[in-house]
């Protein structure tokens, strides 16, 4: 599929699928919308604690580099799984923004590294955040009590709706340790049943700029 990188209106890039009309992160912003949904709505919920996240679509590495960079500020230590099925290439990383948006050059080795680094090895960034890289189906994710957050970071629901399933969100709560939290820039109420029955209390919460709602899920 054709993939083109545009520019969403904070300033920042994303990478545009045209097959499916579908973006890697909010046209509205993506900086904006990863600081508000995985950092604020999720990380925050930890701050001054070590904490061991899954990402579910580590796709540009946008995610990941903005929480390296919030761990930095804490002294927090995170382990960090990114899991991707079509891993988006290093040339293509390239192309992203965010180190300059973010104003972050003196880490710009870091997030060339984030993609450069070897899939399937646990990998250190300074002393305090590792990441390890999967290259997984969704589908097939079997961890069991690993995990204090999930960033739920999948193609929207119109074009990958699979991706939402009950199933899925099955495979969510196991991979939680009791308490976990996993939050995501969705809210439909077709996904608020499926994290229902997998078993997640569901809350719906501010969204991202140009997006009313999302949704926040917890395991008891």
């Amino acid at each position: 599929m054709k993939r083109n990188i545009i520019q969403t209106r904070d300033g920042s890039t994303t990478i545009h699928i045209e097959d499916w009309d579908e973006c890697y992160h909010s046209r509205f912003g993506a900086i904006q919308e990863a600081q508000h949904v995985f950092i604020k709505k999720g990380l925050s919920l930890f701050e001054n604690k070590a904490v061991s996240i899954l990402e579910i679509g580590f796709g540009t590495g946008l995610n990941a580099f903005v929480t390296f960079l919030e761990a930095q500020k804490w002294n927090q230590t995170i382990n960090y799984v990114g899991v991707e099925a079509y891993p988006v290439s290093a040339e293509e990383a390239a192309l992203m923004n965010y180190v300059a948006e973010l104003d972050a050059e003196n880490e710009r080795h870091i997030f060339e590294k984030m993609h450069e680094c070897r899939w399937e090895e646990k990998t250190s960034f300074g002393d305090n955040f590792y990441l390890t890289k999967r290259k997984q189906f969704f589908a097939d994710i079997d961890d069991v009590e690993q995990f204090d957050l999930i960033y739920f970071d999948a193609f929207g629901y119109d074009v990958q709706p699979e991706l939402w399933s009950t199933a899925i969100f099955q495979k969510m709560y196991e991979a939680l340790k009791p308490k976990g939290v996993l939050v995501t820039y969705a809210a439909r109420s077709v996904i608020k049943r499926s994290m229902i029955e997998a078993g997640f209390v569901v809350e719906k919460l501010e969204g991202a700029p140009g997006k009313r709602e999302m949704f926040r899920a917890k395991k008891n």
